[in-house]
């Protein structure tokens, strides 16, 4: 099976699920070569679309994403990275989900989540991904 790259410009995105709970932890996107270094050693590792490089999770933080399982969507253009979390969470913002406001129906954003981590405490630099 060929991965589909060039449908999203040399991008997958990859959903990264917690294998234990299923919950949706982040999205990430991966290249070629972020996809093999990933199969490789077994930690998540991404393409940064801003810093237009490759950074593994955790390689500030120390909150590592240890792959259980990578499975591929029907059309060969999207990844669901399951995944053994290590750390209080994933989020640079200080939530274990990334995914910790909900879009009200009056169209407010509310959070959800409470805050696992004080990231001025992890990160040193600015953390944009």
């Amino acid at each position: 099976m060929q991965l589909q790259f060039e449908k999203g410009g040399g991008l997958l995105p990859a959903i990264i699920q917690d294998a234990t709970s299923g919950e949706v932890l982040m999205l990430g996107f991966m290249n070629p070569e972020a996809f093999e270094q990933t199969r490789l050693t077994g930690d998540v590792v991404f393409f940064s679309r801003t810093r237009k490089r490759l950074w593994k999770k955790g390689e500030q933080s120390g909150h590592m994403l240890k792959v259980l399982e990578v499975r591929v969507d029907c059309d060969s253009d999207a990844l669901l990275v399951r995944v053994d979390a290590i750390g209080p969470g994933v989020c640079h913002e200080g939530y274990r989900s990334c995914f910790f406001r909900r879009i009200e129906s009056d169209g407010e954003v509310a959070i959800v989540e409470e805050r696992k981590f004080d990231p001025s405490n992890v990160y040193a630099k600015e953390t944009k991904r």
